[in-house]
């Protein structure tokens, strides 16, 4: 079974968006999906911190693929039955460089309206959330 880990520039500096992005990672733990926070006050060493990990790199960027939640669903089914590790970058502020995005395996639109990066993790954490909740066949979703 494949695990997701999101990947997140730093720890979020608004305590209602930590909050939030820390209740939904408490949610989907058990189900293979984990947050880490790089500490790196330098973009180009955390793109290269995510340049270097294993598996999969899907990378948050508004010129992404656009999923609907239920697509989303099937996505992370995928990523979890392929046993392999799938590492999702949220951006820092200044976003990816054209090399990251280059090398990365899939790039993922969440919408394409302009967010903060701190809004963006934890819009991705709720609808990772979703995605599992519909995997799961719960009442969470409702079509």
């Amino acid at each position: 079974m494949g695990r997701v880990i999101v990947h997140l520039d730093s720890t979020p500096k608004d305590r209602s968006i930590a909050s939030i992005i820390s209740g939904y990672q408490n949610r989907v733990r058990s189900r293979g999906i984990s947050v880490q926070f790089s500490e790196s006050t330098d973009n180009s060493k955390y793109e290269s911190e995510l340049s270097n990990l294993s598996g999969q790199l899907v990378l948050l960027d508004q010129d992404g693929v656009a999923m609907t939640s239920e697509e989303m669903a099937n996505w992370l089914k995928s990523a979890i039955i392929d046993g392999n590790t799938t590492n999702i970058a949220v951006g820092p502020h200044d976003g990816f460089s054209k090399e990251l995005k280059k090398s990365a395996s899939q790039t993922i639109s969440l919408s394409q309206l302009t967010l903060t990066h701190e809004m963006a993790a934890a819009l991705l954490m709720e609808q990772l959330y979703r995605a599992s909740e519909i995997n799961r066949g719960s009442s969470y979703h409702r079509n």
